[in-house]
Parts: C-alpha cells; sequence; structure tokens
C-alpha cells in the first residue's frame, strides 16, 4: 500500500490544489486507519503485547484471508492508475481534475475505499487476534463514515449533472446488481 501510494503521490506532488475540503479531523482519522492497518498487525507480528487477544480459525481462513487482501491490493493499485493525476490523499481538487468514469471506476464509484473494506475482511483472516485483526476494518468504517458524503459533495459541487448522472448508473462500493 505505501509503495502503491508514495508512487503516486510523487507523481501528483506539482498538482496545484484547486479546492481542499480538509476538515480538522480528517488527519487524525487518517492516523487512525494506519494505525489499524499497520501498526497494530505489526506489533502483533513482531511481539507478543496482544497474544492475550488471539482466537484460533482453521487454515482455509488464512487462505482466504491471503486471496482477499492479494485482491484489495490489486484494486487499491488498479484505482490510483486509473485515477492518475486526479488522486490525492485527502479531499482536494486539483487544478484540470477530471471525472474519472473508466477503468474500475465504470461501475464502482469508491474502489479505493472498497479496496480497503476488502483488506479490513482479509485482516483478521489473516492475523487471529481480535485486536490486531479487526483494527483495520474498525478504524478504516470511521474514515469511510466521516468521509464519503463529503467527498461525494465535492464532486457533485465540482461536476454537476455530470456526476449526478455518474452516480445514478454505479454503486458506491460493489457494481450495482443488474436487475
Amino acid at each position: 500500500m505505501l509503495v502503491i501510494r508514495l508512487r503516486h503521490r510523487w507523481l501528483n506532488r506539482t498538482n496545484q490544489i484547486a479546492e481542499s475540503r480538509r476538515d480538522v479531523l480528517e488527519m487524525p482519522l487518517l492516523a487512525q486507519a494506519f494505525i489499524g492497518m499497520a501498526v497494530l498487525p505489526q506489533i502483533y507480528v513482531f511481539t507478543t503485547k496482544l497474544d492475550f487477544a488471539d482466537y484460533d480459525l482453521p487454515t482455509r481462513a488464512g487462505w482466504i484471508g491471503a486471496v482477499a487482501f492479494v485482491l484489495a491490493l490489486w484494486l487499491l493499485w488498479r484505482s490510483h492508475a486509473d485515477l492518475g493525476r486526479n488522486w490525492f490523499q485527502t479531499l482536494e481538487l486539483r487544478l484540470g481534475h477530471e471525472l474519472v468514469t473508466d477503468g474500475v471506476f465504470k461501475r464502482v464509484r469508491h474502489p479505493m475505499y472498497a479496496a480497503f473494506f476488502l483488506w479490513g475482511l482479509a485482516q483478521p483472516l489473516l492475523l487471529h487476534n481480535w485486536v490486531a485483526g479487526w483494527s483495520h476494518l474498525a478504524s478504516f468504517t470511521l474514515l469511510y463514515l466521516f468521509r464519503v458524503r463529503r467527498e461525494e459533495r465535492m464532486m457533485l459541487g465540482r461536476f454537476g449533472e455530470e456526476y449526478r448522472e455518474y452516480t445514478s448508473r454505479t454503486g458506491r462500493l460493489i457494481p450495482p446488481l443488474p436487475w
């Protein structure tokens, strides 16, 4: 995740901000999500401090978790690749920002959030610990709930009817059912 994000942050470093919707809660929530997805799992893997919260799962759960984790990383990479110069970590629009509606965005408005939720479901299957396993899903859910409606309002304000039409044919996290 860090390699994907750092590469795109580097590529987009010269993009000028046209509009920012950063909020005082955004950075603490991003930090909390990072702790849940990276710090607590590393504490669990490299120390015994969280052993009190271990649980058992069958071996196949780990394999399912590994497949889900690989899919999450692929979706995260593909989302960044499809967004290109339109991506930034915080709620900001850049000069020349375009509405991306192809690639993984063709049927899902927030595939990057979907990737992080998939990661959050994979983590407890890989780390059999109530704290380290579930920490990412819990912390990312808080960030998502805080951010998704604000992000959609920002996009609607920037792209208007084009974005409204896009939302009518796409799902937020999963593609709409064909019926």
